[in-house]
């Protein structure tokens, strides 16, 4: 018996209203999100809000991104304004969610929404998927939560959480599928965008991980595997490729006046147009050369140490050169005082290597 056979069987019309009474007592309070009294009361869900932190939540923390959030609304309030923006000062503004490819999406994206649908966001899946940088759960999100679209929202919480109830053997992705006719069976139709956010909030705090507390869970009375005391081992996920470890050297150069010198990187690739000290050429799939035969100067470089750093498909090891006192270069880039690094478009990579350059 596969598991959407099981539902019936499993009085599984309650699953969401157990979730839902749950959800409207215990739902996580988020900069973009309405509470579910308020929902009820017919408040909407902001769609730039709601598509923001979606971008923003991907392969990122909610602790870390409410902060980013923040500072983004109150620099771009509207999609408007952030389709006035330049690209740069959003890559500024981005800097330190990494994915950076993102954050580009986002101005194209908005440039769209203003230019094409004046400024609305489009209702459907479809219109919505197929805007710049939006995927099938973004899509599904934004229509859920924003326009109570009655879409699946499948994020790795939700994953957990039906992967768990019904025991799914099956491997991931290949689950998903499987996951997707379940929602459909199970989900409230009429709250399809509280019913998504309150499986998201469950995976999250209750069905984590690691060690869930099955115990409070509020849909734990039907769950597979809360009942054969395995609900840890799913889901079942592919193991991953071994990540290769690539190294490369980048140049700390420092001046009299207390300022360091930066480049901006080519525009396609890794960190596209991304802020950097200068570095060698390493990329995801070759090293760069780690001695100082590629520095931007001839001078006596002192090392400093290596900056360690994972990216999506592998690991990245640079050794930090640095020399002071040197106020002409003769490459293409511009000075930025030590004190202002952090309003640049430094991705992590490179906030890490200035640390060891300046701090060792």
């Amino acid at each position: 018996m596969n598991s959407t056979d099981s539902i019936k069987q499993k009085g599984d019309r309650s699953f969401a209203h157990r979730l839902l009474v749950w959800y409207g007592k215990t739902a996580r309070k988020m900069p973009w999100r309405i509470p579910p009294h308020d929902h009820h009361q017919g408040i909407r869900a902001d769609p730039y809000h709601v598509w923001l932190s979606e971008v923003m939540l991907q392969q990122t923390q909610v602790i870390t991104v409410k902060d980013y959030f923040l500072k983004f609304i109150s620099k771009w309030p509207t999609v408007f304004d952030l389709a006035a923006s330049n690209e740069e000062d959003v890559l500024k503004a981005w800097a330190g969610l990494g994915y950076y490819s993102r954050a580009r999406n986002l101005k194209k994206c908005a440039d769209v929404i203003v230019s094409q649908y004046n400024g609305k966001f489009p209702q459907s899946f479809e219109e919505l998927k197929a805007l710049p940088g939006i995927g099938d759960y973004t899509a599904s999100a934004i229509a859920s939560i924003a326009f109570d679209q009655p879409v699946s929202v499948i994020d790795g919480n939700v994953e957990r959480v039906i992967s768990r109830h019904y025991r799914i053997k099956t491997y991931f992705p290949d689950a998903k599928p499987e996951v997707k006719e379940i929602l459909k069976q199970i989900s409230d139709k009429g709250k399809p965008g509280e019913f998504a956010q309150a499986t998201m909030d469950l995976g999250a705090t209750i069905c984590t991980p690691k060690h869930p507390a099955c115990s409070l869970c509020p849909v734990n009375e039907d769950c597979f595997g809360f009942k054969n005391a395995d609900a840890e081992l799913f889901p079942h996920k592919k193991p991953k490729a071994i990540k290769p470890t690539r190294k490369g050297a980048a140049f700390l150069i420092t001046n009299t006046k207390g300022q360091a010198f930066l480049s901006k990187r080519p525009d396609k690739g890794l960190l596209a147009s991304m802020t950097q000290i200068p570095t060698t050429n390493w990329n995801s799939r070759q090293d760069g050369s780690t001695d100082t035969s590629e520095a931007p100067i001839l001078a006596n470089w002192e090392r400093a140490g290596i900056a360690k750093h994972t990216f999506t498909h592998f690991h990245l090891e640079l050794a930090v050169w640095r020399i002071a006192n040197i106020n002409s270069v003769h490459s293409k880039g511009w000075w930025c005082d030590i004190k202002n690094l952090d309003e640049e478009a430094l991705p992590t990579v490179m906030k890490k290597a200035i640390y060891i350059g300046l701090s060792s």
